[in-house]
């Protein structure tokens, strides 16, 4: 009985695997995710094996809700090919292939963010064996480039609690995008009290995200030179994007701990009369601290710079630059020594003019005391004639007298020096510089104008003469060398000679001219005033013409004398033992005869006598 029932059940088991095995076994096979940008089109595809073969299988579409549940869109067998109406993709979709091949792909157009669900690919064979696979469908959106703003005010470091350093802000993306701050391309981590990274998001209508994040940190004196931006990431089709910010920086106010100062202008040594220009750093950035630059005498400037205009040696000394923290009234300061070089006005010994005689040695001296090295050059009438402080001249002479002036430099200042001057007079007799001519004829009633250059100080009184009588006007004037010039201008009536006399304390000196008339003979081109006619030169120097003078003013006394003898001898008759009227003229050749006029103090007639007495006529 056991063995029948075994028996029995042995066939069952054979029959039922005969009817398991004349069912169909369907193989389907998807992606697991299709991945398209919004807008674009998505394709799905469905790939399936069949025992029964890929011929007439029932296929179907369906996407899984938002709650769960399938949700039919498409369906075709053999005979008919069917789009299920009042569903979201009933115009957007479409099927490609009959799945003769073992593979149909479902089209999906426009795909916006509401597509983004899961596709179910369901293959049933003639034999009812029935397989199944899914597709979940992803949607991207490319966010727009994000921003970053920093905080407009500076922060201090001793604010408590952490500071908002700025903003970042992505817009328009999907799925979210994230947000990522970085300080000198490290990724700042969120600390509790220290650093805080608070995000915002936002969703729009359209289901698009926009994210904000905010980033607060405590700063410190390090952080003033740090950079800050963000680095936004988001997903695209098939991977991962990024892009980053512009970056900001931010302002610290801390403390100073350093502070310097120094002459920004002019580089190098200062002379006085320069401008001087202070500047003051310090290492603080402090938004409520004081700078002021002062020196030992108390005055204070409140600023980082300071320009002091034509300094002397008395803003000579040491400036401080000092800073104050207003929040503790605690001072930091530092200082730098400023020197004003000097020279002062050249000092002339002797102080006032020198008068030297002739032949005298001159000494002077010229110093200007000054803080740097000097050098000293005298000039005289423009040129250079000595150097050093000490001027020696030996030997004087006019040529000797004039003005010294002495210049005194600082080399390594350009237009740094002074000067003075010396007048020098050399005492002397006068000396008539030798002229080119002295003697000249000229025409009838025409003028002839003379020069006589004198040298000599004191300065010499030149005086005029003619051989004539005539005590000629002259016009005179001084050159920067000394030289008195005197200028006659003398009407020519007949031939004289013209006499000028220079004297001074010391002595004195003459020359004469010699001027000869000639008959004017009138021509188209002659004029009232010719052009004398010079002949040999003729000078009269000091030993020679004052004895001729002399001679000749004694010879006429003598003469005159002679006269007034003879004529007394005359109306006495006591001449030879004649009467006064005998004639003496007959031993006398008149060619010989001297002639002198005398008048008396009653207005006599005048009486011409000759040298035997005899009374001769007048000449009209």
């Amino acid at each position: 009985m056991a063995a029948r029932d075994t028996s029995f059940l042995l066939i069952g088991l054979l029959v039922l695997f005969h009817t398991w095995g004349a069912w169909a076994n369907v193989e389907v096979n998807m992606e697991d995710r299709v991945e398209v940008y919004r807008g674009e089109m998505a394709q799905i595809a469905c790939m399936f094996t069949s025992s029964d073969g890929v011929g007439d299988n029932v296929i179907q579409w369906f996407y899984v809700t938002r709650t769960g549940e399938r949700q039919k869109i498409y369906y075709q067998d053999s005979t008919i090919k069917v789009m299920e109406k009042g569903t979201p993709f009933t115009d957007r979709i479409s099927v490609n292939g009959t799945g003769a091949n073992g593979e149909i792909v479902l089209t999906v157009s426009d795909v916006q963010l509401d597509d983004e669900l899961e596709f179910i690919c369901v293959v049933k064979a003639l034999t009812d064996g029935t397989g199944e696979g899914r597709t979940k469908l992803k949607v991207f959106e490319t966010p727009g480039s994000p921003t970053i703003e920093g905080v407009q005010t500076g922060i201090s470091v001793h604010e408590e609690n952490p500071s908002k350093i700025g903003t970042c802000e992505v817009k328009h993306g999907y799925p979210k995008p994230n947000i990522t701050w970085y300080r000198n391309k490290t990724p700042i981590r969120a600390g509790q009290d220290v650093v805080k990274v608070e995000p915002s998001i936002t969703t729009k209508s359209s289901g698009l995200y926009s994210v904000r994040s905010e980033l607060s940190m405590k700063v410190m004196k390090e952080d003033k030179d740090d950079l800050f931006y963000c680095e936004v990431t988001y997903f695209v089709p098939g991977g991962l994007r990024m892009t980053e910010t512009s970056l900001i920086n931010i302002t610290v106010y801390y403390p100073s701990t350093a502070v310097s100062v120094w002459v920004e202008s002019p580089k190098g040594e200062i002379k006085e009369g320069d401008s001087i220009e202070l500047h003051c750093q310090v290492d603080g950035n402090k938004l409520f601290s004081i700078i002021s630059i002062s020196n030992e005498d108390g005055v204070s400037w409140e600023n980082k710079t300071v320009v002091l205009e034509n300094v002397s040696r008395l803003d000579s000394g040491v400036y401080t630059c000092t800073s104050t923290d207003t929040d503790t009234w605690e001072d930091v300061s530092g200082n730098t020594t400023v020197f004003v070089n000097y020279l002062d006005p050249a000092v002339m010994i002797p102080k006032d003019g020198v008068e030297l005689s002739l032949g005298e040695e001159l000494t002077a001296t010229c110093n200007a005391l000054s803080s740097l090295q000097t050098h000293t050059v005298w000039f005289k009438d423009g040129e250079k004639v000595s150097m050093g402080h000490s001027l020696n001249v030996k030997d004087a002479s006019f040529d000797t007298a004039g003005t010294y002036k002495c210049v005194v430099t600082v080399p390594e200042f350009e237009g740094m020096e002074t000067s003075n001057t010396l007048n020098v007079n050399v005492n002397g007799p006068p000396q008539i510089i030798a002229p080119e001519f002295t003697e000249f004829e000229k025409s009838f009633e025409d003028m002839v104008e003379l020069s006589c250059d004198v040298r000599g100080y004191p300065a010499p009184t030149v005086m005029w003469s003619t051989s004539d009588g005539k005590i000629p006007d002259a016009k005179s004037k001084t050159d920067t060398e000394g030289v008195l010039q005197s200028v006659v201008s003398i009407k020519v009536t007949s031939d004289f000679t013209a006499f000028c006399n220079a004297s001074n304390a010391f002595g004195m000196d003459a020359v004469s001219f010699n001027i000869t008339a000639t008959k004017h003979t009138p021509t188209p081109d002659t004029t009232t005033t010719s052009t004398a006619i010079p002949t040999a030169p003729k000078k009269i120097r000091k030993e020679g013409s004052g004895v001729i003078i002399a001679v000749i003013i004694i010879c006429i006394l003598l003469l005159a004398i002679l006269g007034s003898v003879l004529y007394f001898l005359y109306k006495k008759g006591k001449l030879c033992g004649r009467s006064g009227k005998q004639d003496l003229s007959k031993e006398v050749s008149s060619k010989d005869n001297i002639v002198v006029e005398m008048k008396s103090d009653n207005t006599e007639e005048a009486v011409l006598l000759g040298v035997n007495g005899e009374k001769q006529p007048q000449n009209n």
